[in-house]
């Protein structure tokens, strides 16, 4: 899971850039030694921290063969089939969160472009002029991804009023209090616009009441943008579809592959209802590509997203579920759930305290010392169990108080995986404390 070393890979320097070349093994051994060793291993099934990628193998086919025929998956003219996957897994994702034949949206990066796609569009189809943007209004919570505000800053939004909508006890947004805020905003005479919501929250895993937000956004004709880049895919689970109702009435939705789907880093994926808007947003037309305007069976890639060169990344996304169909991610997915519901009861059994029930696959908890400083006895407790390195944990910080965090994403993370987990909790707790836990 991780491994922590005083070196931190300061040996792969010693590699500097000349003019004559290193033999390969040299090279590898390098690559080992300084970046295979070092740090989070992601592919690890030992990753429970952040929001673990994947790393299944087909995505690594998939961008070997991306890389080696070198296909331009941006314009329809450059290369018609390509374009033509990247669509078809937009469509597949668009009716995968209930959203109408004719929305798409564009493979990105990741969450933070995905969302920074949705907000642009939002910004430009609500009509925010510069001279509007001090009085115009953004609803989301604390528990919103950074990259949100990221976003808001880069789209030109940074002046812009930004309501902390107050939270319930499950960290999810609490949609009377959202109603009401924006009932006294449109009474003082501001611009309500924007209303981000979450399915599935980095810190929590919490899901924001979708249906309820729906409501809220037709009433006062709000952009409803859905954050759902971790717990996205969740959808495709049987027993959680309910905690999705809402995400279809959603205007535009931020959702990963390379998080739900397992794929490596390096695909994100926003969904949008109005493409036209998207488009109006982001095309650009130049004279030397005169030769790609011609009528296109298929919207260009780059005309929905601010990348004109882009790597051709659906082909690692569409090669994995050409080779094992949809039903093994359904399965890894519902197994991760009840891996974290498992979790969730049993470090109870061990003295610790927790956050509410997790709605996905990400908990919280923090055990409470006898005596001294609980927030430092956590922090130390994390770092023991990074130390160690069988598992990589992560921590957070809400409201002044320290908790760490379960988050389980990895496809290679399992039953045995969670056990070794509490063990070394477990173990952590006593070396901290000095007494042994039944």
């Amino acid at each position: 899971g991780y491994d922590h070393t005083d070196d931190k890979g300061i040996g792969i320097l010693d590699l500097d850039i000349e003019s004559t070349p290193r033999p390969i093994d040299e090279i590898l051994q390098a690559v080992k030694t300084n970046v295979d060793r070092v740090g989070i291993n992601p592919a690890s099934g030992g990753h429970l921290g952040y929001i673990p990628g994947g790393g299944i193998y087909p995505t690594a086919l998939g961008d070997y063969l991306a890389a080696v025929t070198n296909r331009y998956a941006g314009m329809f003219f450059g290369n018609p089939g390509a374009v033509r996957i990247e669509n078809q897994l937009i469509r597949w994702m668009c009716k995968l969160v209930g959203f109408p034949e004719g929305s798409l949206g564009n493979l990105t990066s990741g969450g933070s472009i995905a969302n920074l796609i949705a907000i642009v569009t939002a910004r430009d189809v609500k009509g925010i002029r510069a001279r509007d943007i001090e009085s115009s209004v953004v609803y989301l919570t604390e528990q919103v991804h950074h990259c949100v505000h990221k976003a808001l800053r880069i789209a030109g939004l940074g002046e812009a009023i930004v309501r902390n909508v107050p939270l319930d006890d499950h960290f999810r947004m609490d949609a009377e209090a959202l109603r009401l805020q924006v009932e006294a905003d449109v009474k003082n005479n501001l611009r309500p616009f924007l209303v981000v919501g979450s399915a599935g929250t980095t810190d929590t895993g919490a899901m924001d009441p979708l249906d309820a937000i729906a409501d809220i956004s037709e009433r006062f004709d709000l952009w409803f943008h859905v954050d759902a880049a971790y717990g996205g895919f969740f959808i495709l689970v049987d027993e959680l579809k309910d905690s999705f109702k809402g995400i279809e009435r959603s205007d535009s939705v931020a959702i990963d592959p390379h998080k739900g789907m397992f794929l490596a880093y390096g695909l994100g994926a926003v969904l949008i209802k109005d493409v036209e808007a998207q488009f109006r947003s982001h095309f650009y037309r130049a004279a030397y590509m005169q030769d790609t305007l011609d009528a296109n069976e298929e919207l260009n890639p780059a005309d929905l997203s601010p990348e004109l060169t882009k790597h051709f990344r659906g082909m690692r996304f569409w090669l994995a579920l050409q080779l094992l169909g949809v039903e093994p991610f359904k399965a890894g997915l519902a197994e991760k759930y009840w891996l974290c519901h498992y979790f969730y009861e049993e470090i109870q059994k061990a003295g610790f305290e927790v956050g509410p029930v997790p709605d996905l696959s990400v908990c919280i908890y923090r055990y409470v010392p006898s005596t001294g400083d609980a927030n430092e006895f956590n922090r130390q407790l994390t770092e023991y169990v990074q130390k160690d390195g069988t598992v990589f944990i992560s921590s957070t910080t809400i409201d002044g108080v320290f908790w760490i965090r379960l988050a389980v994403l990895g496809f290679r993370s399992h039953l045995h995986t969670i056990d070794a987990c509490l063990r070394i909790l477990k173990e952590g707790v006593q070396h901290l404390e000095g007494r042994t836990l039944d």
